[in-house]
């Protein structure tokens, strides 16, 4: 008789970096179509590290893109940006298992929010751990130093995408009250393509 296993991590991430490769890739398959991004784990080790024990953590149960960015939908913020965010499916974590990782400033990184750019949503420095967001554009006020955020510290951008923008642009369009996609686009899995 053949037995077939499906494995999926029991465990919570461990945050390794022994990785010997300058960049990984990941697929982000979307309802509306696919999104591939490169990660740069030299440059953003910690973030890439994180983002990719998700993966392979809860990777496969997917999640979601919930909140579209738009010239339109911030009237109270004088500094805009354009951006989708999103995250991995929680259903049934243990909270206890989420846990931050540190800031790595684009000042200390090199890299910047240019257009694609994949980057750890946060509240305060050293509070990323499973949402992301995608730029539209370049976006240099979520850098260090920009004004986006009040504490000047920026986010870490970690990734960017080398195909799929039209999926993103697509999310981005989709049907939203404020900047709440209604309803959100249904991430089916993120999955490791290539890298330690």
């Amino acid at each position: 008789m053949l037995l077939i296993l499906l494995l999926l991590p029991s465990a919570p991430p461990t945050f390794s970096q022994n990785n010997q490769d300058s960049t990984a890739t990941i697929t982000i398959l979307t309802e509306l179509g696919d999104i591939q991004a490169v990660l740069y784990l030299k440059q953003a080790p910690v973030t890439c590290a994180n983002f990719l024990d998700y993966v392979d953590w809860i990777g496969e149960r997917g999640g979601t893109f919930y909140r579209t960015v738009t010239p339109d939908n911030q009237p109270d913020k004088k500094v805009k940006i354009e951006v989708i965010q999103g995250g991995f499916n929680l259903d049934k974590v243990d909270s206890s298992d989420i846990q931050p990782v540190p800031l790595e400033r684009t000042s200390k990184t090199g890299l910047s929010h240019k257009n694609g750019t994949l980057s750890m949503a946060r509240d305060d420095p050293d509070s990323g751990s499973t949402e992301f967001f995608i730029c539209i554009g370049d976006q240099p006020e979520l850098d260090f130093g920009g004004k986006r955020n009040p504490d000047g510290q920026g986010f870490a951008a970690f990734g960017r995408v080398t195909s799929g923008m039209d999926i993103v642009k697509k999310i981005q369009e989709s049907p939203s009250e404020g900047q709440v996609l209604t309803p959100p686009v249904r991430i089916i899995k993120i999955i490791r393509a290539s890298g330690f």
